[in-house]
């Protein structure tokens, strides 16, 4: 069994509006840096055998600390790439409502059957991060992995790993914090166990 420590990256510049941040490169704040300092922290005393993370500026930039503080080189793997949001990049809720107000309501029914418009069909976002998983429990078994990747990627691969409804994913996990510490205990096949979830990353 691999524990596997999933972490969103720091607070970005569109964290206040909340707006959708896919693919677009938006960089991290001020308090995002010190969240991942503080990530960096903790890491250093965690035991890891490997730190992956998303080819994403934010989580790379995330990532650096516990990088520095662990010695371990950041594997960047672009299965760990946040979804892409199509008609929904860079807006708000309230903005989505405004351009394609059926699409938004449809999206808030189910997300998964009624993704945004033009962005990436959430059930094939999780296979490919769950591949991602699955080689790291290969590669570092009875080891603790930490994967810095985003807010929608982990949810709905937390939904894939657990066995639950997928289409329930903004319910059963609505908020991700950043840096905070989510353990998956994986065997690399069936349902994985959950460890702990969004628990603030202190030394």
């Amino acid at each position: 069994m691999t524990d596997i420590v999933l972490v969103r990256h720091g607070e970005t510049t569109w964290h206040a509006e909340n707006r959708y941040a896919g693919r677009t490169d938006v960089p991290l704040t001020d308090h995002g840096r010190r969240q991942a300092d503080l990530l960096g922290r903790w890491a250093a005393g965690a035991g890891l055998a490997a730190l992956h993370t998303s080819p994403l500026g934010r989580a790379r930039e995330t990532a650096a600390p516990a990088a520095a503080a662990t010695g371990l080189a950041p594997v960047v793997d672009e299965r760990l790439v946040e979804l892409d949001f199509g008609a929904g990049e860079g807006l708000t809720g309230a903005e989505m409502t405004e351009r394609f107000p059926e699409a938004r309501r449809a999206f808030e029914a189910d997300p998964v059957r009624d993704h945004l418009p033009g962005g990436e069909h959430p059930a094939a976002a999780a296979e490919r991060a769950a591949s991602c998983l699955a080689d790291l429990v290969d590669a570092h078994r009875d080891g603790t992995v930490l994967v810095v990747a985003h807010s929608t990627l982990n949810r709905v691969l937390l939904c894939h790993l657990l066995g639950l409804p997928l289409r329930r994913y903004r319910a059963v996990f609505p908020v991700v914090g950043n840096c905070a510490l989510t353990t998956v205990r994986w065997s690399g096949a069936g349902p994985a166990a959950l460890i702990e979830l969004n628990r603030p990353a202190t030394p």
